[in-house]
């Protein structure tokens, strides 16, 4: 399936956190803290709110901020430009 955002919306697929600590314990999906780390999927029309963002890139993005979506299986969010908050290289 294709997504495409509309208007100055970003599609991002988050990151992965390790489920488990350096000494071997697991924690559990439940006490992890929500990953703000994610890499752009694709971006809406408004390329003047969008700025530079462009598919591919790592971006870091404002804690409880976007819709969360499910795209042929996999967790995908769809936020608003204003919530990106860096851009990671």
């Amino acid at each position: 399936m294709k997504v495409t955002p509309l208007q100055d919306r970003v599609l991002v697929k988050t990151e992965k956190t390790e489920n488990k600590t350096a000494s071997g314990i697991i924690i559990p999906d439940t006490a992890q803290e929500k990953t703000q780390i994610a890499t752009v999927v694709a971006i809406g029309d408004d390329k003047e709110k969008i700025g530079c963002i462009k598919a591919g890139m790592r971006i870091m993005y404002d804690k409880y901020a976007g819709t969360n979506v499910k795209i042929d299986g996999e967790e995908h969010l769809i936020l608003k430009a204003a919530d990106i908050i860096a851009v990671i290289e």
